[in-house]
């Protein structure tokens, strides 16, 4: 069981205790990511998360702020999404209290300090570079690309080398004062905790800034006639994401096409798996995720080919498609989908960073929590009627995308999509 609670100024606070863990998690998250930049500031989110760690007004270098946490055996990161930013200490839970001071420390005093500014821009430079270098993790990005084009769900997370150069202290500053406000954050402690935590919370976290009314731009979620992008790379193997628009975390069929990714490629069992690797030998990793946002979502099938065998791999992929707009899948089929989806996400969740994860995202990005037994219940309603229902919706042409790394030229794969 959870514990949420709003203060006057809009800071939501969400406890989660668990006495099976010797751990607990601090974590911040605020409502903001690259969906709430604008193109000449793309990757700000991203750049002020790593300047929060160097140096506080009380912590004053990168070095005091990491020595806090490495002293007591202490986890800790930050991490940048399109919707949200977190912050996160894991610890033994008898440093609970150094876990709460370090990251409201990191958070609401971190000095971001001038010389530190061009420094860090090297490194995400460098960072950029290195997922350019590689192309299963870059695919996803162009993958992107193609469903939302030139808006900011289109854009990486990181920004562009150029971007990045051009952003200065002063835009962090006021990207900060804008957007890390009270009614945009959550403050989840989950693991071995007390019934004084939530109050230790509020003492911590005093010191944050009254909220502005924020505005996100909303995204065009439209089907462009050029369907595919290639980004032409000498490689070894060509590594592509194909796949449809999907639904939002609002939709009513979300449960449902969760159910219907899982049978088709999120499993070894799996369609997708046993067809393109197992019985065509075309692939070593090919596997299905989706996607839900608040606005937004896809289904999206990604694998890593042989340069010769790339039009066949496309090929078998929509076949899976297709098929699942054909027939009913069987109950057997679609049991042990649903088996499986339970099984894993009880098994995540038996860390305490997990849990702060699951339940703070979801008040989130959601404005509502849910326990998994109210999700499994979902699940359980999904029936064979609506799998086919789903895949007659999304499985049609004009909702198709690719994306892909490899030695081929723009729109040498287009006919394939076109005679789905």
């Amino acid at each position: 069981m959870f514990n949420k609670i709003e203060l006057e100024n809009g800071l939501r606070i969400v406890t989660v205790p668990s006495k099976n863990t010797q751990a607990v998690t601090v974590l911040v998250l605020v409502k903001v990511g690259s969906k709430y930049e604008t193109k000449d500031i793309n990757g700000i989110s991203h750049f002020l998360e790593h300047m929060l760690f160097k140096g506080t007004e009380n912590r004053p270098t990168s070095l005091v702020v990491a020595e806090a946490l490495d002293k007591v055996g202490g986890e800790y990161n930050a991490f940048t999404g399109e919707e949200y930013t977190g912050y996160y200490a894991k610890v033994e839970s008898s440093n609970l209290d150094l876990a709460l001071d370090w990251v409201s420390d990191i958070f609401l005093n971190s000095t971001l300090p001038e010389q530190e500014v061009g420094k860090e821009q090297n490194v995400i430079i460098e960072e950029i570079n290195m997922y350019l270098d590689n192309p299963m993790a870059h695919v996803q990005n162009l993958w992107k690309r193609v469903l939302y084009g030139d808006q900011p769900a289109g854009r990486d997370i990181a920004g562009t080398k150029e971007t990045v150069k051009s952003i200065t202290r002063m835009n962090l500053v006021k990207y900060r004062q804008d957007f890390y406000t009270a009614n945009q954050t959550i403050v989840c402690v989950a693991g071995n905790i007390d019934n004084d935590v939530i109050e230790k919370v509020k003492q911590c976290f005093s010191g944050i800034d009254k909220s502005k009314e924020i505005y996100k731009e909303k995204v065009v979620d439209q089907q462009q006639d050029d369907n595919s992008l290639i980004f032409n790379k000498k490689t070894d193997q060509t590594h592509l994401c194909l796949g449809v628009r999907g639904y939002s975390l609002f939709h009513k069929d979300r449960y449902v096409l969760q159910v219907l990714s899982t049978l088709l490629g999120g499993m070894m069992s799996s369609r997708l798996f046993v067809e393109v690797r197992e019985r065509l030998g075309l692939a070593y990793y090919i596997g299905t995720m989706t996607d839900f946002n608040p606005d937004t979502g896809f289904l999206m099938a990604r694998a890593g080919v042989d340069n010769t065998k790339v039009r066949k791999a496309i090929e078998a992929i929509l076949n899976e498609f297709k098929r699942l707009t054909k027939s009913r899948v069987n109950k057997k089929e679609l049991q042990k989908a649903k088996d499986y989806i339970k099984g894993k996400m009880a098994l995540s969740l038996e860390s305490s960073d997990a849990l702060a994860s699951f339940y703070s995202m979801q008040e989130l990005l959601q404005g509502e929590i849910l326990e998994t037994k109210e999700i499994f219940k979902r699940i359980d309603k999904v029936t064979e009627d609506d799998i086919l229902r789903v895949a007659k919706d999304i499985f049609v042409k004009d909702k198709l995308n690719l994306a892909l790394i490899g030695p081929f030229k723009q729109g040498e794969f287009e006919n394939l999509l076109k005679e789905f």
